[in-house]
């Protein structure tokens, strides 16, 4: 960004280079200490920030450039700056607030009422209707602020009714729509290098939103009008659920049972993030393999709470890229796995999705942790994950639950295994 600026400043020149140079400065007091001070567990709502003010920027420079060329203004280009205009602000809105369920300022569940999804896709047909007004008369200036507002508010409206299941998917959604807009951009700006940039960026995060829409066995549209998450009443069950307790186990317990085994297979989640246990769990990887157990990471696409996030967290720790499979390439092994070591993940080893029909997790492809001859799973508690749904496989007989802080639990395995 720092070339970019300055080569646009020689190439072009400005009579308040200043003011440019005031935006550097204080861009970089806001954003260095953020980048240097964020911890692993926040990237996914760092992420989103940054699609928010990059497509909060877009918007903004779209409606100076509609501005500044009104009333004159061929119909191509108020067409494409009402496009990017509309995407672009949308975008904000729906990131930020992706922003605020991740950070848990507000709650990671969807906000679902009768009619919500004709209200969503009323706001956005008004500003659609918004934007070919403004193409068909460029000269009424008014209608963009309108315009703005609409797009604006649906982009609150479809996020908010998006529960923090499906989160990973809006973040790439989001990206998408942020490319996309910059794309468009570049158009009426007449710079090539926007257009490319935008458009690698609008379909990559279009195309990967798709992939993970598969893994999830979900239509694109399911997840943006879906609502997984919410509360579900199911008859006969008067809104409460039957409260269960399992056997706690200690890291000693576990010991016995990872010193024997030959094969294991270890799931991370959400709770490796928040715990920062990847280097612990690395630690405890390298020690079973000098015992001679094969030992493979199983990465489900969408663990934790952004694309690539477990990928991301475990390079971090150095672990060989390697032992780090996909779903489709190790799920077949459990089945011969002595043990199934899961760390903080709950949705995506819930044998809910492959047997109750009224689960929202039905239909979604999930690791087959209880095909496994012991299933060791370090959890906090017994709580639900994003998608609200018990997870029966906590109740198993095979299944050993070793309740604590992910990061002080395995080094206690690691411990215990040294001595």
């Amino acid at each position: 960004m720092l070339i970019a600026v300055a080569a646009t400043l020689l190439a072009v020149g400005t009579h308040h280079s200043e003011l440019v140079l005031l935006a550097i400065v204080i861009g970089a007091i806001v954003g260095a200490p953020i980048a240097l001070k964020l911890p692993m567990t926040a990237v996914p709502q760092r992420t989103a920030m940054s699609h928010a003010f990059g497509s909060l920027a877009v918007a903004l420079v779209g409606s100076a450039e509609y501005y500044q060329r009104a009333p004159n203004v061929d119909t191509f280009t108020t067409a494409v700056l009402a496009t990017e205009m509309i995407l672009g602000y949308l975008t904000f809105t729906g990131s930020a607030i992706a922003f605020a369920k991740l950070q848990e300022m507000i709650s990671g569940k969807p906000l679902i009422y009768r009619g919500r999804n004709l209200v969503s896709l009323g706001v956005l047909v008004i500003a659609a209707g918004l934007g070919v007004a403004l193409v068909l008369n460029p000269a009424q200036s008014v209608l963009l602020p309108i315009m703005a507002v609409f797009a604006l508010g649906f982009g609150f409206l479809m996020v908010m009714g998006i529960g923090g299941a499906d989160m990973p998917t809006v973040i790439a959604i989001l990206n998408s729509y942020a490319g996309l807009s910059a794309a468009a951009l570049g158009f009426v700006l007449n710079n090539k290098l926007l257009i490319v940039a935008g458009t690698l960026d609008g379909s990559s995060g279009f195309i990967l939103a798709i992939l993970m829409c598969k893994a999830m066995n979900r239509s694109f549209l399911n997840v943006l009008f879906g609502g997984v998450g919410a509360e579900i009443q199911k008859p006969g069950s008067a809104g409460a659920r039957v409260a269960r307790t399992v056997p706690a186990y200690t890291a000693e317990d576990a010991s016995f049972i990872l010193e024997s085994a030959q094969s294991v297979i270890i799931v991370p989640g959400y709770g490796l993030a928040v715990a920062q246990a990847q280097h612990a769990l690395h630690d405890l990887a390298k020690i079973l393999i000098e015992r001679g157990a094969t030992v493979r990471y199983a990465i489900h696409p969408v663990a934790g709470r952004m694309p690539g996030h477990m990928n991301v967290l475990l390079a971090e720790a150095n672990v060989p890229y390697d032992l780090l499979l996909e779903m489709d390439a190790i799920n077949e092994d459990f089945q011969s796995t002595d043990v199934a070591l899961v760390i903080g993940a709950n949705d995506v080893i819930n044998p809910a999705a492959r047997t109750k029909k009224d689960s929202p997790l039905y239909g979604m492809p999930i690791l087959n942790v209880d095909y496994a001859r012991t299933v060791m799973i370090v959890k906090r508690s017994l709580g639900s994950g994003f998608a609200g749904e018990d997870n029966e496989l906590f109740y198993d007989k095979k299944t050993m639950m070793l309740f604590g802080d992910a990061k002080k639990m395995v080094t206690e395995l690691v411990q215990t295994l040294k001595a």
